[in-house]
């Protein structure tokens, strides 16, 4: 059985190469589809692509935020600080910084400026291909971790969800026992209907014929079946596991429609509470269904 997987996570990775350390963070939240923010330190705008295209590969839906940072190793600092830079930053920012509407700027914030570090060696282009490729494939490590922590979720998601298609189908037989969704009853209320409305005996045939109309419009056994026909798939999609959110959505709505036809058609408030019960099931599925994959 695939793994149902969440859409709500956290991963980090790091490491270093060419001098540098760096470390990616990767998160993502609930989405209808899958939208990339990817942060990148200036002059770096060269790996947005193969990021990108490295998230795309391992997921499928949610709002997905990813940043790198890079930083020099100890030993292989800049000889100094461009403190005429670092000044012209914080007068720039100093009306936004009194007001309170941005944070104090942080030194690895400063250092990833252009022009803030002095005297920093430059790398050749074996270096600099060597630390391109070391960030992307430190994405994936991040990506992973992330996927860990999204498949820990859509763990306790099926869980819930195979729980909630249990009790849609125990409403369902709920539903199919009611005496009322039989055609016999169906004849019987409709008989006692006919007598109050006309006052006294009725025409058999007449009868028989007005029957069989209302007994159509009345009649809830193709809901019933269709029902199980949804609760079969649900089943089926559980186990095919993720991407399947969007087709649980779909079929959420389609358990919905049915319940609601239910009620409607119900002329019985033992049958009307089992759909009422049968829709608020199938709402807290579909509330949960938001959260996959």
């Amino acid at each position: 059985m695939a793994a149902v997987m969440g859409m709500t996570g956290f991963g980090r990775s790091s490491g270093s190469a060419s001098g540098m350390v760096w470390s990616w963070e990767v998160r993502s939240v609930n989405g209808r589809g899958l939208e990339l923010r990817l942060r990148l330190p200036s002059g770096y705008d060269r790996l947005d692509i193969p990021a990108r295209d490295k998230l795309k590969k391992a997921l499928s839906r949610g709002n997905v935020q990813a940043s790198l940072t890079l930083k020099s190793e100890a030993g292989a600092m800049p000889a100094g600080l461009n403190s005429e830079r670092i000044n012209g930053l914080l007068d720039a920012a100093s009306p936004w910084l009194a007001n309170g509407s941005i944070a104090a700027p942080r030194l690895d914030g400063l250092l990833a400026v252009d022009g803030v570090l002095e005297g920093q060696a430059e790398r050749s282009e074996s270096e600099q291909a060597v630390l391109d490729k070391a960030c992307v494939d430190g994405l994936g490590e991040a990506i992973d971790s992330l996927l860990e922590a999204r498949a820990v979720e859509g763990q306790a998601m099926a869980a819930l969800l195979a729980g909630h298609v249990d009790e849609i189908e125990r409403l369902t037989g709920e539903a199919a026992s009611n005496d009322s969704v039989r055609l016999e009853a169906i004849r019987d209320r409709l008989a006692v209907k006919f007598e109050e409305l006309v006052d006294g005996g009725i025409d058999p045939e007449r009868l028989a014929t007005e029957a069989a109309v209302m007994a159509v419009k009345m009649d809830v056994r193709e809901e019933l079946d269709r029902l199980r026909a949804h609760i079969e798939a649900a089943r089926e999609l559980l186990a095919k596991g993720s991407p399947v959110g969007r087709k649980l959505d779909f079929l959420s709505q389609e358990f919905n429609r049915e319940a609601n036809t239910l009620c409607s058609k119900s002329s019985d408030s033992s049958l009307t509470q089992t759909g009422l019960a049968l829709k608020n099931t199938i709402d807290q599925f579909r509330e949960q269904i938001q959260n996959v994959e």
